[in-house]
């Protein structure tokens, strides 16, 4: 078990399982072999999604992050502050916030520990540990901010998890979270499209991997490519209302790296959920949170709520 006085980051509260080495760096392992809300599948490929999709452009990582975090202000979570990334992936937002804080304990249960470690490599802020969020080695209110970005729509049951991780922050702590939006409210073209991309996205999710990622590849390159710099061109002509009617407008600005990463997470993912405002506001309320804070900005829904 570690101690405080060897470490600057939160106790574990028991042992690691094990230890792994990567390129001359350890990572401790908590399993659990009991674990309910995790789907295995889901996990497997996000380990394989991260490997392959880690070496993002800097700058454009911190457009993105800006996007992300406009809820937090300048300040936030301030300079002491001792943060959970709960589903760190390839550890782009702890690279992000890290130079904001004091610590980030970055936790996933999948493969993305080694291209997170990759990319945190010169942050020594930032420990990165293999665990899932019902297995998390640490006390109850152990953190002053918690963000977990694009995770909770691809677990079995979000609001349980939710109320895990609402243990972890410390009276008056913070939460980010971003959920995938429903899209009941649009219209009946959008919502056709979207039926025909989500029947897509269960067949393409069952392929070996391999076949999965040359067909995501090929989506981005003649679906997510030409509607961007459509969107794009169609905004720099004066008619920004039109462009942001487009379908993948959101891309408009993005490079080709980001649609390969994202059309591989939005194709290749076996479990995907999608949520109106107020099912987020009824989770939140549920596991214990308050003064609960939607961006209106892309992308939907971020949300930051209290402890």
């Amino acid at each position: 078990m570690q101690s405080r006085t060897q470490s600057p980051f939160v106790n574990y509260t028991r042992n690691p399982d094990r230890l792994i080495s990567h390129k001359g760096r350890e990572v401790a392992v908590f399993d659990d072999a009991n674990l309910e809300n995790m789907d295995q599948a889901t996990v497997s490929s996000f380990g394989e999604e991260w490997k392959r999709f880690h070496a993002f452009d800097q700058e454009e990582l911190k457009r993105c992050g800006d996007q992300y975090f406009d809820l937090l202000g300048e300040n936030e979570p301030g300079s002491d502050a001792v943060v959970l990334d709960a589903g760190c992936g390839s550890g782009r937002w702890s690279w992000y916030l890290a130079p904001r804080v004091a610590t980030i304990e970055a936790i996933d249960p999948s493969d993305a520990v080694y291209p997170a470690l990759e990319l945190l490599q010169d942050v020594s802020n930032v420990r990165v540990t293999r665990c899932s969020i019902d297995a998390m080695p640490f006390a109850d209110a152990s953190f002053d901010f918690i963000m977990s970005i694009g995770v909770l729509h691809h677990v079995p049951d979000t609001e349980a998890a939710l109320k895990v991780l609402k243990k972890k922050l410390k009276p008056n702590g913070s939460f980010l979270v971003y959920l995938y939006y429903d899209i009941s409210h649009r219209g009946f073209l959008f919502r056709l499209l979207f039926s025909c991309v989500n029947v897509s996205r269960r067949i393409i999710s069952s392929f070996p991997s391999t076949i999965k990622q040359i067909i995501c590849e090929g989506i981005a390159l003649l679906v997510y490519l030409p509607l961007a710099r459509l969107s794009r061109l169609i905004s720099l002509l004066g008619l920004p209302g039109i462009a942001r009617r487009i379908p993948l407008s959101y891309y408009a600005e993005k490079g080709f790296f980001i649609m390969r990463n994202d059309a591989l997470d939005r194709f290749g993912t076996p479990l995907e959920k999608r949520f109106t405002r107020s099912e987020i506001i009824r989770m939140l309320n549920n596991a214990g949170f308050s003064r609960i804070r939607f961006s209106e900005g892309e992308p939907y829904w971020h949300v930051l709520a209290s402890a």
